[in-house]
């Protein structure tokens, strides 16, 4: 494996040279709404395209670090059984709160693909989020990190938005090539673990602290690329609602899908396409649901609001 072992221990630009030379356009791959997605090389896998709630699985014991070696080596000639965005072990809710005081709670997460065509930022989007102190997950890929280093250093300072990793190409992650959207994935248990750690290196780097969550290019997964994530340290995140349809819905759209959110539910939407409506909808709908009682969360931790 020594190729997965040349990520261990290297610097950002290292990471990215290696590991970006596919190039994959903006948000091609975003999930959007009700278009199907295809198995690619095994009609076999079992496609479940329509996400349901998962528990949150166990954290990694403490102390753990990830030996990203390791884990390629030991799922050689893993066979996956299933593959959509809503598998065991994917996260598709907040975990369950002792405090019931708390009322309802969500979580706001923002994608930001990277590539061509994906690597802008929508500032109105994100300057709304600060200006009502509203807390939200984004998951940055390494592309559009590379191209928005200050911003990224920016948005890492900001205690009101945990970042998350959202790959080093984006694309679907499988062990066998299998496709969404017409956007290939990884093909092979090493680019399986390349794809996860070539950006856990970056945003380790940029954060200081190395990242524990994972949503995949198009949020598909098979089997067992889920459980190469949790043995890289990660959890794979997917979402109950689809706010922008990978920033192709209209302001009307969005409004409509955000405020299908029930409780400890998880939206995904999109923070790079400013030519979108994604701002225009969320903003107001975020507006609604805090009148409505609904508490903004990160994905793993609570954040206070102001």
């Amino acid at each position: 494996m020594r190729g997965i072992a040349t990520m261990r221990g290297i610097d950002r630009r290292t990471a990215l040279l290696g590991l970006l030379a596919v190039g994959i356009t903006g948000c091609a791959a975003a999930p959007r709404g009700p278009q199907s997605s295809t198995p690619g090389p095994s009609e076999a896998l079992h496609h479940t395209p329509h996400p349901t709630a998962h528990a949150a699985p166990l954290p990694p014991p403490p102390h753990y670090v990830p030996d990203p070696d390791a884990v390629a080596e030991r799922f050689i000639g893993a066979v996956p059984t299933a593959w959509g965005m809503d598998l065991p072990g994917i996260t598709t809710q907040l975990a369950a709160s002792t405090d019931a005081s708390l009322g309802p709670r969500i979580a706001l997460t923002f994608d930001a693909c990277g590539g061509r065509g994906g690597s802008d930022i929508d500032h109105k989007l994100i300057d709304g989020l600060r200006a009502t102190r509203t807390p939200a997950t984004l998951f940055l890929n390494a592309r559009w990190i590379e191209a928005n280093a200050a911003l990224a250093a920016e948005l890492a300072a900001d205690p009101l938005f945990l970042l998350g990793n959202h790959g080093t190409r984006h694309v679907p992650l499988s062990v066998i090539g299998a496709s969404a959207y017409g956007i290939p994935g990884t093909a092979s248990v090493a680019e399986a673990v390349a794809e996860v750690w070539g950006n856990h290196v970056v945003l380790t780097e940029l954060v200081g602290t190395p990242p524990t969550l994972f949503r995949a290019g198009t949020a598909h997964y098979d089997d067992v690329a889920v459980q190469i994530v949790h043995d890289l340290g990660e959890t794979p995140v997917g979402f109950s609602v689809n706010g922008d349809g990978g920033a192709t819905y209209s302001a009307d759209v969005v409004r409509s899908e955000f405020g299908r959110v029930a409780d400890r539910g998880i939206i995904l939407a999109h923070m790079n396409q400013p030519q979108g409506s994604t701002a225009e909808g969320a903003l107001p709908a975020v507006a609604s649901l805090r009148v409505h009682g609904f508490h903004f969360m990160h994905v793993v931790e609570p954040v206070s609001e102001a």
